[in-house]
C-alpha cells in the first residue's frame, strides 16, 4: 500500500492504494466516491471519465498513484450547493436515460466547457466521443451541452 494525496472535488484528501490499483477503484473503494462507474475497464466507454489538473483521463487506465500531488474533479463535485447548470440542461434536455454514462458525459462537458466556453456542435461531438451511450442516442445531450454552454455565457 501506498499513501496517495491529493485534491478531490477542491478538498485535500489522503488514502492508501494499493500497487497497481486504477484511479478508479482507488476513488470508489478507498475514497467513497461512487460517481465515476466502471464500465468496460479497458478504455473504451467513458463511464469513468474524471478531469485532472484539468484535462479529461480514463480514471480505469490511471494508476491511483500518479493521482498523488494532482487536482481530480469527478461528477460528485460539480456542485456541492446544488445542481451545476450542466446537472440542469441534461435534465432539461432528457439527456440521462438510464444515467450510467452521465457522470463521464459530465465531465467530458465540464472539461469542455471550461476550455471553450462557446462551442460549436461539432466541438460538443467530438467532447464527447470517447464516451458510450446505449439510450439517449446523443442528441438530448448534444443539446444539453449547448444549452448549459448558452446559459453560461
Amino acid at each position: 500500500m501506498r499513501p496517495v494525496t491529493f485534491t478531490l472535488n477542491g478538498a485535500p484528501r489522503a488514502a492508501f492504494a494499493a500497487e497497481g490499483q486504477n484511479l478508479l477503484d482507488f476513488l470508489r473503494r478507498g475514497v467513497g466516491d461512487l460517481s465515476p462507474k466502471y464500465g468496460c475497464g479497458q478504455g473504451s466507454c467513458g463511464a469513468c471519465t474524471v478531469i485532472v489538473d484539468g484535462e479529461t483521463r480514463l480514471a480505469c487506465l490511471m494508476p491511483a498513484e500518479d493521482a498523488a500531488g494532482r487536482r481530480v474533479e469527478t461528477a460528485a463535485g460539480l456542485d456541492p450547493q446544488g445542481r451545476h447548470p450542466l446537472q440542469e440542461a441534461f435534465m432539461e434536455h432528457f439527456a440521462a436515460q438510464c444515467g450510467y454514462c452521465t457522470p463521464g458525459m459530465l465531465m467530458a462537458a465540464r472539461a469542455l466547457l471550461d476550455r471553450n466556453p462557446r462551442p460549436s456542435r461539432d466541438e460538443v461531438i467530438e467532447a464527447i466521443s470517447g464516451n458510450l451511450c446505449r439510450c439517449t442516442g446523443y442528441e438530448p445531450i448534444i443539446a444539453a451541452i449547448l444549452s448549459a454552454a448558452e446559459a453560461r455565457a
